[in-house]
């Protein structure tokens, strides 16, 4: 598990990354950031777009910053939005992040208020569809 001061900074850059946020069409801004196993951080936001399917959520973001600059393996993700109650990740990212992680993964979400909620990625997600699957079995060619 990850330590306080990890926890603090990664709420700390999720809530610095949400200004950035292309939300002009739904003004629901999100901001995340994403903490490595090589102690390395990486933010995203959401960005929206008029063709609303090809709209990218924070997470996503997070996670293509990541990728892009080597890094597969995830240990914690914040996620901040200015809301009461801030949600964690919707399906569509818990099936990227599980990529990355076995469900370890520790999730935090935060809201205008400063308060946080944590869980695991195992815990939003307890039956993912993952590499595993793909990996076990026969392969026929």
């Amino acid at each position: 598990m990850i330590g306080r001061e990890e926890k603090t900074k990664l709420i700390e850059l999720a809530r610095t990354a949400m200004p950035n946020a292309h939300a002009p069409y739904s003004g629901y801004r999100v901001g995340v950031a994403l903490l490595t196993d090589r102690g390395n951080y990486y933010r995203g936001c959401n960005v929206e777009n008029a063709a609303l399917s090809i709209t990218l959520h924070a997470e996503m973001t997070a996670i293509a910053s990541a990728v892009a600059a080597g890094e597969k393996n995830f240990l914690a993700l914040a996620v901040f939005t200015p809301a009461e109650y801030p949600p964690f990740p919707c399906a569509l990212c818990r099936q990227a992040l599980i990529e990355f992680n076995r469900g370890e993964m520790l999730i935090i979400a935060t809201g205008k208020d400063g308060k946080s909620r944590e869980t695991t990625l195992a815990e939003l997600y307890p039956h993912p569809f993952s590499p595993f699957h793909l990996l076990s079995g026969d392969k026929k060619t």
